[in-house]
């Protein structure tokens, strides 16, 4: 096996324990985020957009278990989980620069812009290790349409022109993002018959 092949590997079993119903999770919250900032003041909304963003893992894991699929494990021996999950240690090492900032400013919407920013630059390692180029796609455009939103939408509406520009991404994602694999119940059980053999050749 060369080392293109064992890449491809990897990568299909990283894309294996991806799952659509964290995007999805993803449009809830931002759903809740958009309709809140037409009715909370700014600093309200802040909060609501650091604390609200850890839930997005949690409420992708609950459709999965309403939609009764099961949410596989990535091995840790992967390096290309391994490295997806590294660079999500980047985005909280940045999140502090957008605290101050927002604080310096006098500007709430800013945290808005960096929650819209930093968890759309989570695309980009997802789309390498997926092999997806719907990930850097969802980056880019996420980015230009989050700032076209901060800087053009009236200071009343920013934070709500942000979040649908987070949202309009991910129906883009959802629609063109590589799905994984079905699992083969035929290869399955040639899987297991395979495994029966060997450990009736092991036990002769």
């Amino acid at each position: 096996m060369d080392s293109t092949t064992k890449l491809n590997d990897l990568r299909d079993e990283f894309l294996g324990t991806s799952t659509q119903s964290m995007p999805i999770a993803g449009m809830i919250y931002w759903s809740i985020v958009a309709v809140a900032a037409l009715y909370v003041k700014p600093n309200q909304l802040s909060y609501i957009v650091l604390f609200g963003s850890g839930m997005i893992f949690p409420i992708g894991v609950l459709i999965d278990r309403l939609t009764g699929r099961k949410m596989k494990r990535a091995s840790a021996g992967n390096p290309v989980t391994q490295l997806f999950m590294q660079t999500l240690g980047l985005v909280v090492l940045v999140w502090p620069l957008v605290l101050i900032a927002a604080r310096l400013a006098h500007n709430a919407n800013l945290i808005v812009l960096g929650a819209a920013i930093l968890m759309g630059i989570i695309w980009i390692p997802y789309g390498w290790a997926a092999d997806d180029p719907v990930g850097l796609q969802h980056a880019i455009g996420r980015s230009a349409l989050s700032y076209v939103g901060f800087l053009f939408a009236p200071d009343p509406y920013k934070a709500t022109a942000i979040s649908i520009a987070v949202l309009l991404s991910y129906l883009y994602s959802l629609i063109r993002m590589r799905k994984p694999r079905p699992e083969s119940p035929v290869s399955d059980l040639r899987t297991e018959r395979v495994a029966g053999s060997s450990q009736k050749v092991g036990n002769s």
